[in-house]
């Protein structure tokens, strides 16, 4: 999985490229980005993600977004979810879990 946080017109988004599973997940992201990138966040006050490209999601990936939502929430950030593979939908409905994904 590649990650890629950029800031597009006063808009933080994260593209997600690849796979979303437990193989290509180490760490949650707010653990991963700089404390600058996590400044940004903050002061933005809003993420948007984009799934446009994963191309395989498992329960890891569905647990890293859970998480990525829920770290970024206990700092006043809301996450928006973007383009989620029908995979990554399915899973989240049979997890309950789908009412945070599009």
């Amino acid at each position: 999985m590649l990650a890629e946080l950029k800031n597009e017109d006063n808009e933080m988004i994260l593209k997600v490229n690849g796979d979303l599973d437990q193989l290509s997940l180490k760490k949650d992201f707010w653990l991963s980005i700089e404390s600058s990138e996590q400044k940004q966040l903050k002061d933005s006050k809003s993420l948007s993600v984009c799934l446009e490209k994963v191309e395989r999601a498992d329960s890891a990936g569905l647990a890293w977004l859970i998480n990525l939502k829920r770290d970024l929430n206990q700092h006043n950030v809301s996450v928006s979810i973007h383009n989620s593979p029908k995979k990554l939908i399915e899973l989240a409905k049979l997890s309950n879990a789908d009412g945070f994904l599009e």
